[in-house]
């Protein structure tokens, strides 16, 4: 079936530039919510900052340290579906505060583990993290999304994303102060595992705090996006199925490599930084936090671009100036390979929300569930890293490049082609 709902050039951009940030009285809840981005940008980033840690414990390849990402979204693949069931059966609200006390557990796994020097108890703290931040993602995501009009959601989301991005700069200076010191400093495995407890205590702490804080704030009951009507028993908009909507399958796989890709890139930087040059891990991992600065810059400029561009348009424009970067980084040597990769960063900062928002847009009743597929499809942080530190360990990181240069290109299709619903939906 055709969709001719949807307003086109610059009538779609003049709806987003007049439409409300958000509905009224929604402000507060909104602000809420974003102080939840940059929690799990924190969480998230910093699992990726012990990919070089566990190789200095541990002494594995590329490959095996890149466990620890696949690890921690696998989660995603095994709790958004759930998750969407539980948004259902007891609300967004109650979900966000289940979501951060899992975290704490996880957070609290990694001193038995550093104490114990046990990668696959390592790898379990990682995954119950994981499963934590899925909770928290797949119910903050659709939250921020229908806190105001669709057509201001893209803009909504990418100024939450924006406080992601804080949590995101912040945990590899974080990391490289307190985590990734020099292995050189100390005499055994066990005290450098030991450097982690500290940290991970004092983050359990801090969430525990949050999910209180959270659990007696005033967060609005939402079913679904206000604009939009439940189907009615009978009507053919009951009984199809979220696989049958082609813009939020295709959407989905565009986060799978848009996750992947993101997670990939950082998790490896540290390591491709000190093969071009750099002297220590400390220096690599805060040129590293350059990376997720660019993400919240492009990130607090996209809010402002995307009220004058379609979506689509700036997504595929973003991918494929990262196509451009990805190849300068494989092709080039020292700071401009360097420079190349960390400004990836940049154009990394929209692709999450506009992708997210296109995916999920018109779903109406069903938004819960699209939102739970397309979570479900951050697996890609699992699968991407892993191919990537493989590719790295046998043909070299450089080579390996090949891979984040596939994940942009199917972004950037996404953005500009894939996401116009011409078929509102696969026949199911």
């Amino acid at each position: 079936m055709a969709d001719n709902s949807r307003p086109s050039g610059s009538k779609q951009s003049a709806s987003k530039a007049s439409a409300p940030l958000t509905s009224p009285g929604y402000f507060v809840p909104f602000v809420t919510v974003t102080a939840l981005f940059l929690t799990f940008g924190f969480i998230t980033t910093l699992n990726m900052a012990l990919v070089p840690h566990l190789r200095s414990i541990f002494n594995v390849g590329y490959k095996s340290a890149m466990l620890a990402e696949s690890a921690f979204f696998l989660a995603y693949f095994v709790f958004s579906a759930p998750t969407s069931r539980l948004i259902e059966w007891i609300g967004y609200k109650k979900t966000m505060v289940v979501s951060l006390f899992i975290q704490v557990v996880g957070c609290l796994l990694f001193i038995p583990a550093a104490r114990l020097v046990n990668f696959p108890l390592f790898l379990t703290a990682c995954f119950v993290v994981g499963a934590g931040v899925t909770a928290l993602q797949t119910s903050v995501n659709p939250y921020a999304a229908i806190l105001g009009p669709e057509a201001s959601a893209p803009v909504r989301l990418t100024l939450a994303q924006a406080f992601n991005s804080i949590g995101t700069t912040v945990a590899p200076i974080f990391a490289g102060a307190f985590i990734l010191t020099d292995p050189t400093k100390f005499a055994t495995p066990a005290a450098i595992a030991n450097t982690v407890r500290g940290p991970y205590l004092a983050i359990a702490g801090a969430l525990l705090l949050l999910g209180i804080a959270v659990a007696f704030s005033h967060l609005p009951h939402i079913d679904q996006p206000p604009s939009s009507h439940p189907a009615k028993e009978g009507e053919a908009e009951a009984s199809r199925s979220v696989w049958s909507y082609r813009h939020t399958v295709l959407g989905a796989l565009g986060i799978f490599f848009y996750v992947g890709v993101e997670v990939g890139l950082a998790s490896i930087a540290v390591n491709f930084f000190k093969t071009q040059g750099m002297s220590s891990f400390e220096t690599a991992s805060d040129v590293a936090a350059l990376y997720w600065f660019g993400a919240l810059v492009g990130r607090l400029l996209g809010s402002w671009i995307l009220t004058r561009v379609k979506s689509g348009k700036l997504l595929g424009i973003f991918g494929f100036a990262a196509v451009a970067l990805v190849l300068i980084a494989m092709l080039g040597s020292g700071h401009v390979a360097i420079a190349a990769v960390v400004l990836c960063g940049f154009f990394n900062s929209i692709m999450f929300p506009n992708i997210f928002t296109l995916g999920i847009a018109g779903l109406g009743p069903m938004t819960s569930k699209g939102s739970g597929l397309i979570m479900t499809a951050i697996v890609g942080g699992a699968v991407i890293p892993a191919l990537l530190g493989w590719a790295a360990d046998k043909y070299g990181i450089q080579h390996a490049f090949v891979i984040p240069l596939i994940c942009y290109l199917y972004i950037a299709w996404y953005g500009l082609w894939g996401s116009k619903p011409r078929e509102t939906a696969i026949s199911s």
